[in-house]
């Protein structure tokens, strides 16, 4: 990625589309991250704490979904772990990335902003690096879909980059791109959390890994 230069907030309407950028990156993208858990044990850790817990209320009728879900590889994790989920996706060629890499599960294409699902469909939800691309006026409308769309008593985690503002980059994995996202701090995104009405019983920061973006690394977990 280009080195990426910080901004305050966006006017929505300036934002960048982030589904365009996916679809021109995905299969690069899929090549360099799909294999990223096996450096990071923090992440390993927390999402298999979070399989023992969401797994058992979890089914193929009920599952837990994978909201933007990239290239596949943390629903991947989950289901590995006895996890029925599903991965949904705002670009197609990520979707299509991930159903390449991980046929036996099920992706589709989807805005967290406003999912077309009823009520209490899934069992729990996680979220990683997916809210980032929103402008932070739209965040609380996608924490309201995941806690309309999930069963009461079921799990959330998040994970998002920290900082104050935006970034913006303008090439990635090689690629010329548009892309906007959005930072927070930790108690910015645990109240969040909390006024879409969950209840947040962990919530984390560390430091980036060598392979990383220099950003902290911040992650909520919460329940319906």
């Amino acid at each position: 990625m280009s080195e990426p230069e910080h901004r305050g907030d966006l006017d929505p309407l300036s934002w960048a589309d982030t589904a365009v950028t996916y679809d021109v990156v995905a299969e690069r993208y899929a090549e360099t991250f799909v294999g990223e858990l096996a450096y990071k044990p923090f992440d390993r850790d927390l999402l298999s704490r979070f399989a023992l817990a969401v797994g058992p209320g979890s089914s193929i009728v009920r599952p837990v979904c994978d909201l933007g879900c990239g290239p596949g590889h943390i629903g991947a994790y989950l289901s590995a772990r006895g996890v029925d989920v599903v991965g949904i996706d705002l670009s197609a060629g990520m979707v299509a990335q991930a159903r390449r890499s991980f046929p036996d599960l099920q992706f589709t294409h989807g805005d967290m902003t406003a999912l077309d699902l009823p009520d209490g469909a899934w069992a729990g939800i996680v979220c990683f690096y997916a809210l980032i691309h929103l402008p932070r006026s739209r965040v609380p409308l996608a924490l309201a879909e995941m806690y309309r769309t999930m069963v009461s008593g079921g799990g959330l985690l998040l994970s998002a980059h920290g900082g104050v503002g935006s970034l913006h980059a303008t090439e990635m994995l090689e690629h010329a791109v548009s892309l906007d996202a959005t930072l927070f701090s930790l108690p910015e995104l645990v109240e969040l959390t909390e006024a879409a009405g969950f209840a947040v019983t962990e919530a984390h920061e560390r430091q980036p890994l060598d392979e990383e973006l220099p950003t902290q690394r911040l992650y909520v977990w919460a329940t319906s």
